[in-house]
């Protein structure tokens, strides 16, 4: 391990992090060390990356850390998360945008207000950026990231760079079927014209509505449960008693019951108790099995 991590601070410096916490890429603000840690400033560079790498660890690709969940003993192999260099917008024609997968939903949402761009407009609503939002196929308010997709350009851990046009990706609620070895590197989407007043109103609109029913600036990671079908998550979970459950300092929203939180000072552990606590008393009351819409990442301790 000596001479290899000579070879990758020779070969990628500053962009290469060995023992990263990763506590500080999510939003619940959680989370033991990465092994290594790589933020690529270009593709050429990730490519060179993985090659090097190729055979010896364990990957994943980490987003904006907004809906994960990563415990305590970190990630015994390499994290890689674009650096802001992945993060920009381009009108390459007058109805395609090509954005960077590290650009964030809100500033794309904005982008597309400042240039009367429609059906941007939930992106404001949605705390993550372009590549996971694609992944999980992110939405709210009856809208989806798939309705304004056109392509994604990608590679796998193998270096294989591939565009997938919509139609070759299954999409599903929160979901897809590309494969888990897929880094997305930038998207093209629809970019329509509209009326810039109204669309002002309807980001307005999404969220103020989000503000009444959402909390906000505590260390949640969003919706922890996806609903399931034709039930609300948040209604099973309040109707099951479970509101109120805690452990440690990981507890419930009193706002919105399918937010959990570190109120400061939990641990991941906490986190964890209280989903399997709260999905099991679900399940006795309603048979019915919540899946998470939070990925969970990492060892539970560093001997794992």
């Amino acid at each position: 391990m000596k001479l290899e991590k000579n070879k990758l601070l020779d070969k990628f410096g500053k962009n290469i992090i060995f023992k990263e916490n990763l506590s500080k890429y999510s939003w619940f603000n959680l989370g033991g060390a990465a092994e290594i840690f790589f933020k690529p400033d270009s593709t050429k560079q990730l490519t060179d990356f993985l090659k090097t790498i190729k055979n010896f660890h364990k990957i994943i690709c980490l987003g904006a850390g907004s809906n994960t969940l990563i415990r305590d003993g970190g990630f015994s192999g390499v994290v890689i998360k674009l650096s802001p260099k992945f993060s920009y917008i381009n009108r390459i024609e007058k109805n395609v945008l090509e954005v960077g997968a590290g650009t964030l939903d809100k500033t794309l949402s904005k982008f597309a207000a400042d240039n009367s761009i429609i059906n941007f407009e939930f992106l404001s609503c949605i705390p993550g950026s372009i590549g996971g939002a694609i992944i999980m196929n992110s939405g709210c308010y009856g809208e989806e990231i798939s309705n304004i997709l056109i392509s994604i350009k990608t590679i796998d851990f193998n270096c294989n760079l591939k565009e997938f046009k919509k139609d070759q990706i299954k999409f599903d609620y929160r979901g897809t079927n590309l494969p888990k070895d897929l880094i997305i590197l930038s998207a093209k989407l629809h970019a329509k014209t509209g009326d810039k007043r109204l669309i002002n109103e309807k980001i307005k609109n999404f969220i103020e509505n989000k503000k009444n029913s959402q909390p906000s600036q505590i260390k949640t990671c969003g919706s922890t449960f996806k609903n399931p079908k034709n039930k609300k998550a948040w209604e099973l979970i309040k109707d099951s008693n479970c509101n109120l459950l805690s452990f440690g300092k990981a507890s419930i929203s009193k706002k919105h019951c399918n937010f959990f939180v570190n109120e400061g000072g939990a641990s991941s552990e906490d986190i964890e108790k209280l989903i399997e606590s709260v999905r099991q008393k679900v399940f006795e009351k309603h048979n019915v099995n919540l899946e998470l819409e939070l990925k969970i990442i990492g060892e539970t301790n560093k001997n794992d």
